[in-house]
């Protein structure tokens, strides 16, 4: 069972490749499963005044579904495509992130915290909001999001949850705490997590999460699906084969794969 899940294409902005590239790709590397998840639609921004290239625009996404779904039936027989997005959660826009979500039939999306206001913390564009801050008071905020992210109920599972490491950010006081937190809210909600190994080709040099949070994934039993978070083609399953060694290492056996928002645990 070889399956990515996370992907983005070059409808989003800062992604090249369109969508059949990709699957043409996973069908040539072997995947059992893809997973096509690309960006929600800026909702707290206006995406003109904004930072360029940081998702599709809203009139794009029912073409996104529309692609997504026709490439699931062309190629049913030589792949399994699974539909879904990436659903950044901005506080305070639940109701509209719930609008599109229940729009579409996604098989999963992916909650992922990027924005602390209108402060994308994953674009190296915007390295210069860290100046000046206490780097253990921004992972208090970044946190919090992803405890808000999960409360929600709005998501299948959460995308690199402890992305806040990504530029190699560091406090120098232990984030152990917040990151048990987190996962504990996780765990009483009922959601999966995905291991992202792009965190292996970013300043950080470590997968999403890192291998404690793993293992206190798999004591408590929190599910785990993967991703590579390819935005090129021929970066699809980057890092999987580690990911998957990561995980058999510390005990999972099983990882979450999802259909019609519905998660099904296998072996792997």
């Amino acid at each position: 069972m070889l399956i990515d899940y996370h992907t983005h294409h070059v409808r989003c902005g800062h992604a090249s490749g369109e969508l059949e590239e990709y699957v043409k790709r996973g069908i040539e590397i072997g995947l059992t499963q893809l997973g096509l998840s690309d960006h929600m639609p800026l909702l707290h921004v206006d995406p003109q005044t904004y930072w360029p290239e940081m998702a599709m625009p809203m009139e794009e996404l029912p073409r996104y579904v529309e692609e997504c779904l026709h490439l699931k039936e062309k190629y049913k027989d030589q792949i399994d495509i699974r539909v879904g997005l990436e659903g950044d959660y901005i506080e305070g826009y639940e109701t509209e992130i719930e609008a599109i979500i229940k729009a579409y039939p996604w098989d999963y999306v992916i909650g992922s915290v990027h924005f602390l206001g209108e402060w994308d913390i994953s674009d190296f564009r915007q390295l210069a909001g860290w100046e000046g801050k206490d780097i253990y008071e921004v992972y208090i905020q970044y946190y919090e999001a992803v405890k808000k992210a999960v409360r929600t109920g709005l998501y299948d599972y959460i995308g690199h949850i402890d992305m806040i490491k990504r530029f190699g950010y560091v406090p120098d006081r232990d984030t152990w705490e917040l990151e048990k937190a987190a996962l504990d809210t996780v765990k009483e909600c009922g959601v999966a997590i995905e291991l992202n190994a792009s965190g292996l080709r970013h300043p950080c040099k470590e997968m999403f999460p890192s291998r404690r949070m793993l293992e206190y994934c798999h004591k408590v039993g929190i599910p785990v699906t993967l991703g590579s978070d390819a935005h090129q083609p021929e970066r699809l399953a980057q890092y999987l084969e580690e990911a998957r060694s990561l995980l058999k290492m510390i005990g999972f056996n099983e990882i979450a794969t999802f259909h019609a928002r519905n998660r099904h645990l296998v072996t792997f």
